[in-house]
């Protein structure tokens, strides 16, 4: 009887594997699947303007149009906002850029390549709280969009607005917009089937289709206002110190919108073509795409104080007051249905660029043998049900407040995985060893676990948690754990990269380099590689090991079994 109940269970989980599991060893399933070993040639297909087009159209979102809204909130003029803008993404364009690196020259996603810092075992706690962070903002993304649907849907049947409300006051939302998010998130599921790189073309559309939405939304609100200039002639309602904070906060919330991407770069620039098509087109593209969206945001936010004395930061909020005015007027229904149409559009892009791909690849690496990026993309969507994303979104405050709680992890996360690559490997990677066991790796450190970039890890928290507790509580702090805590992307990302670089000095690392520069540009994922400890030359004797020879012994052959699939 036992034994039928085992092969029963083991038939029941072969048929909850992923489809291109067949091949792999049940232990190697912990480790990999189709969708986490290195990107083959055939699938590279992202060139220098996939990736433009990609951040064009992940620009082109409510979340960052609210962003900038925000500063404007805050008391900044519109040039200062936009100032903020510039800064905050020129700087954090190039810890994508340069976080990404690893991805575009060895083909490797995120979940693996964080397992050369954090080690085999390690990688776990990483890839969960990425996964996690993806699923809350897949959550945020749907909401907003759902709002853009209520939108269309107002201007289909004006009498949507008044639906009568069946939902608590205490449940932070009402039916109609409840329906409108449902709809959005129904209507998204067909796009999480396609592969990744495949999708590419539906980034294309949407930077055609949303900028120029955008802009029509803009000059109509500039229109409204009698013009630009009482528009520009705002100044800001703030100055000295609290100016200076406001100036520092909008560069650190342009930073903290991208924490997740500064960590999940590889899981794009690992379909790039060549390693300079994901360099220069992230550097480039980012600050210049978001600039632009963001200054369309600041120009119509603007607009709303000169049009109706008040700072409207959500650019869903003006829309509805405009049909408000009148709900039957043909001319303004029109305009706010193409408008939240192309809305719509735009958070279908981000939310599969930003948060169902993370978290479909962060969710494989965490449960390889049964989910694949496609599985976790619809895990991930089954969550932004269970949650309440409205809650977050009900101020300006309360939004770039939670920005900065969760830029504050995953800032410490990247700081230890750049160190280590940068500086501490100087881009060396034995990329078999990042899906083995093998204690014998590169990678497997203590118990799989590198206890060096856990300490670092912990140190870019605690040097910020008096802030984040603050900040949660609403309890009064001392001003400098204040500051501190509003410059966490930046404090957290240099102290573990400080306590990492040391103590990997003080105690090495196995593949750690001391000099010169040892990345490969001529890898090729689909031929294996031995680790580099075991080519032992002896130029005094002219003896070589013959590594073939010894290969199963040594685990070689192991490590060829997951790049043969």
């Amino acid at each position: 009887m036992a034994t039928t109940a085992t092969r029963r269970s083991r038939s029941i989980l072969d048929k909850l594997a992923v489809p291109d599991s067949e091949g792999y060893s049940v232990k190697e399933l912990y480790l990999n699947n189709h969708d986490l070993k290195p990107v083959e040639l055939e699938r590279r297909t992202w060139r220098f303007i996939n990736f433009l087009n990609f951040w064009m159209s992940d620009a082109f979102n409510i979340n960052t149009w609210q962003i900038s809204s925000a500063m404007i909130v805050a008391g900044l003029s519109w040039w200062q906002a936009w100032i903020c803008v510039w800064v905050g993404y020129g700087l954090v364009a190039l810890f994508v850029a340069l976080n990404g690196r690893a991805g575009a020259v060895y083909h490797i996603g995120f979940p693996p390549y964080v397992r050369a810092s954090f080690g085999i075992i390690g990688a776990y706690w990483p890839v969960f709280n990425r996964a996690l962070m993806a699923c809350v903002w897949y959550a945020v993304q749907a909401y907003l969009g759902g709002q853009c649907i209520t939108l269309v849907l107002r201007t289909l049947a004006p009498s949507f607005a008044t639906l009568t409300n069946t939902m608590s006051e205490s449940s932070g939302t009402n039916t109609r917009d409840f329906i409108g998010f449902f709809l959005f998130w129904t209507l998204s599921l067909p796009a999480l089937w396609f592969p990744v790189h495949k999708i590419r073309h539906l980034f294309t559309a949407k930077a055609i289709i949303v900028p120029l939405a955008g802009i029509g939304y803009m000059a109509w609100m500039i229109v409204k206002a009698k013009g630009i200039g009482p528009i520009i002639s705002q100044p800001a309602t703030i100055s000295g110190t609290a100016w200076s904070w406001a100036m520092v906060n909008g560069i650190m919330s342009a930073i903290n919108n991208f924490a997740t991407l500064v960590v999940n770069d590889p899981d794009f620039s690992r379909f790039a073509r060549k390693p300079s098509d994901a360099m220069w087109s992230q550097i480039i593209g980012i600050p210049v795409s978001f600039g632009f969206t963001s200054l369309i945001g600041i120009l119509v936010s603007s607009s709303a104080t000169v049009i109706y004395g008040e700072t409207i930061w959500s650019p869903l909020d003006l829309l509805h007051r405009v049909l408000d005015e009148d709900p039957y007027a043909a001319g303004p229904r029109a305009a706010v249905f193409f408008i939240a149409l192309a809305f719509s559009l735009a958070q279908l892009g981000v939310n599969i660029a930003a948060n169902s791909i993370s978290a479909g690849s962060d969710l494989t690496a965490l449960f390889p043998r049964f989910i694949n990026i496609r599985r976790g993309s619809y895990f991930c969507a089954a969550l932004a049900l269970l949650m309440q994303p409205w809650q977050l979104l009900s101020s300006a405050n309360k939004f770039t407040s939670y920005l900065s709680a969760y830029s504050l992890f995953l800032s410490s996360i990247a700081g230890c995985m750049m160190t280590d690559y940068f500086i501490v490997r100087r881009g060396r990677l034995s990329v078999p060893d990042l899906y083995t066991f093998d204690k014998r790796g590169h990678y497997w450190y203590t118990a799989g676990i590198n206890w060096r970039c856990i300490v670092a890890y912990l140190s870019g928290i605690i040097i910020n948690i008096v802030g984040f507790v603050g900040d949660v509580s609403g309890k009064p702090i001392p001003i400098g754990a204040l500051r501190i805590y509003q410059l966490a992307f930046f404090t957290g990302f240099g102290l573990s990269s400080i306590v990492y670089y040391v103590l990997c000095r003080i105690w090495p690392i196995p593949g750690m380099e001391t000099s010169g520069w040892h990345e490969d540009l001529e890898y090729e994922p689909d031929m294996p590689r031995p680790r580099d400890e075991e080519m032992k030359v002896s130029v005094e004797s002219g003896e070589m090991e013959a590594i073939g020879a010894k290969s199963d012994k040594d685990g070689i052959a192991e490590h060829k079994s997951y790049f043969s699939h």
